[in-house]
């Protein structure tokens, strides 16, 4: 997969994709569902395949008080789409001037000139341009006459009736619901950051924990956490990943006071290695119980052992 940062001065060989468009925030199996649809087009007319997404996510931009939402990095999302047979992937910077293109120019600057799409698929309700004034039947009106076709993919349903989405997986993860999330997404949900030093403190209690940082990521439902966590190494260039089970609190500890922002801290099953500053990847797997406060250590160390148990018994049937 070519990766661009820019949809202007792109080379012949980097333009004329069928091209895909969309924040895909997560890579969920409904934006998988649009990529196969893309896909099968593609291959139809004998040209690429093309994601365009934006970076920041525009809501970062718009709402930028808001609390943390992303389900993926930039990076993660860039490396998920490595791995479904995407040919070219570009990155367009959304800054207030890309913000402030009519949707009009948004066409003719970005899929004609600069992307030379050759089709163009979407979500049925995508909206683009400034005021998000520009829809599919605009779109489909000017392509007719700028030359690329434009499909509409309708909104992909899960069994139990909830419509593959962002915005379902983010209610998920909130609610305390990461294995709804993994139904959704496909995969189970991964936190990704790097080990830091902590206060040692889960290692005075006889259950020591690495600390990853949760970042720009959602903050789920703050509680106790079933996890795999993966060991992330390279080894003649090629990623390496180790996954070793656990248990992790998300939160801000109230037991030894609270922290002005949550933490992940995970105990791991078995393993005593020093993985201080190494990147690593979390996934949730199951729901343990919300977080409190303990009135002393030996309650909490009681909750914990008996948090492991819980924790080996859902792990176990993954």
């Amino acid at each position: 997969m070519r990766v661009f940062r820019s949809f202007e001065n792109l080379t012949d060989e980097a333009r004329g994709a069928v091209v895909a468009i969309g924040n895909f925030d997560g890579l969920h199996l409904g934006h998988q569902s649009l990529l196969d649809q893309a896909r099968e087009i593609a291959r139809d007319l004998g040209v690429p395949l093309a994601i365009l997404t934006f970076e920041p996510h525009p809501r970062m931009l718009f709402r930028a008080d808001d609390p943390p939402f992303r389900l993926t990095s930039a990076d993660d999302r860039e490396t998920a789409a490595s791995t479904i047979d995407i040919d070219l992937f570009y990155e367009a910077e959304f800054n207030r001037d890309f913000a402030a293109m009519s949707a009009e120019e948004f066409i003719e600057r970005v899929l004609v000139k600069g992307l030379g799409a050759k089709h163009v698929v979407v979500g049925w309700d995508f909206c683009f341009g400034k005021g998000r004034a520009g829809d599919v039947d605009l779109l489909r009106s000017i392509g007719q006459t700028s030359g690329f076709g434009v499909t509409a993919v309708e909104a992909v349903t899960h069994d139990n009736g909830i419509v593959y989405s962002s915005t379902a997986i983010r209610q998920a993860l909130r609610d305390g619901r990461p294995q709804d999330a993994t139904h959704l997404l496909g995969r189970p949900w991964e936190i990704a950051g790097i080990v830091a030093h902590g206060d040692a403190r889960g290692r005075t209690i006889g259950f020591p924990t690495a600390n990853v940082a949760l970042g720009n990521h959602l903050r789920p439902k703050f509680g106790v956490y079933a996890i795999e966590l993966g060991l992330i190494s390279q080894d003649d260039g090629q990623t390496v990943e180790r996954w070793v089970r656990g248990v992790a609190n998300i939160g801000v500890r109230p037991s030894f006071g609270g922290d002005n922002d949550a933490g992940l801290e995970a105990h791991l099953f078995d393993f005593d290695q020093d993985i201080y500053d190494r990147p690593v990847r979390v996934r949730l797997h199951g729901f343990i119980r919300g977080e409190k406060k303990f009135d002393g250590v030996d309650a909490l160390k009681a909750q914990i052992a008996s948090d492991v148990v819980a924790a080996k018994e859902i792990l176990g049937k993954i």
